[in-house]
């Protein structure tokens, strides 16, 4: 099935638990999952927990780190719950309360999971409603105004610097990381006080500008500006990618990354390379992946 297809398909196709456990979170994302964990840090803290649930997420290849984690958080007698992403086959079913399908795409449904587990269905809902509306501008029928088309287009061979305002820190990790494993292209972040970066990162070779595209993520706040008004003076282009329809939260960030997983897609086919996992990042997973093998099916509802 191709990425295109996949991508169509995936509103409305969680079919994990819906029911909420027992507060206050702590949440901790390893390998493959960490993903879904960044975009649900508004639910709970990034942290063991010292009361109430301590949820695990994890990928086969982080199994020993999260059998740790799992341990330290029972030491403290709260309730471990871990929900993994990827083969079944090769997790300890019995541990989990909910397997994820594997790959790119599985981070919406574990980051729905956790919306439903730590008692945000409103928002897991209006994420469901965003995605959705932007499968309906962003599927391959639609030639003209297909805005992930339209930027794909914009990407193309180009580096491009990743920004976003204070506190939203997960959009650039989001566009960086499907950049890379489905479009194959580099791009640089630009997180940690951008200003000082942008005022001097050309200023030795300027023709480093030349050709270099900023994409601004989310909101454009006071510093967003100022960066703009910077780089503006440096680089070719500089373009806000805002949060669809307004939104905000984790509602905007999940749809953040449906709409960065299209873009990369049309990258891809842009650039002429497959958008499946690169065989170096296949070989190197396998290597790392420890632990015994079991069966299962990748999504399946373990509850």
């Amino acid at each position: 099935m191709s990425i295109f297809t996949q991508l169509t398909h995936l509103p409305g196709s969680y079919q994990g638990p819906d029911r909420t456990l027992e507060g206050p979170f702590g949440l901790l994302g390893l390998g493959e999952a960490s993903l879904a964990a960044r975009l649900c840090e508004d639910f709970a803290q990034a942290t063991l927990t010292r009361s109430g649930t301590q949820l695990v997420l994890n990928s086969p290849e982080t199994q020993a780190a999260a059998d740790d984690f799992a341990a330290l958080a029972e030491v403290s007698g709260v309730n471990v719950v871990r929900a993994g992403q990827g083969e079944g086959r090769r997790f300890d079913l019995d541990r989990l309360g909910y397997l994820a399908p594997g790959g790119v795409l599985g981070t919406y449904h574990l980051a729905q999971y956790v919306a439903y587990a730590t008692g945000h269905a409103d928002e897991a809902r209006q994420a469901e409603a965003l995605i959705t509306a932007l499968r309906d501008r962003c599927v391959p029928e639609i030639e003209e105004g297909n805005p992930a088309r339209e930027l794909a287009w914009s990407l193309w061979g180009r580096a491009p610097l990743l920004l976003a305002p204070v506190g939203e820190g997960a959009l650039i990790e989001v566009w960086q990381g499907l950049l890379a494993r489905i479009g194959k292209v580099l791009s640089v972040p630009v997180e940690h006080e951008p200003l000082y970066t942008v005022t001097g990162a050309f200023e030795a070779r300027h023709e480093r500008g030349d050709g270099r595209l900023a994409l601004i993520l989310g909101d454009e706040d006071h510093e967003m500006s100022l960066c703009r008004e910077v780089l503006e003076t440096r680089i070719d282009e500089v373009t806000l990618v805002p949060f669809p329809e307004g939104s905000s939260g984790y509602a905007g960030a999940l749809a953040m990354w449906y709409f960065a997983a299209w873009t990369a897609a049309y990258l891809a086919e842009r650039e002429g390379v497959s958008p499946e996992d690169s065989p170096a990042l296949v070989q190197v997973l396998a290597t790392l992946v420890t632990g015994t093998l079991v069966t299962g099916t990748p999504g399946e509802d373990l509850n």
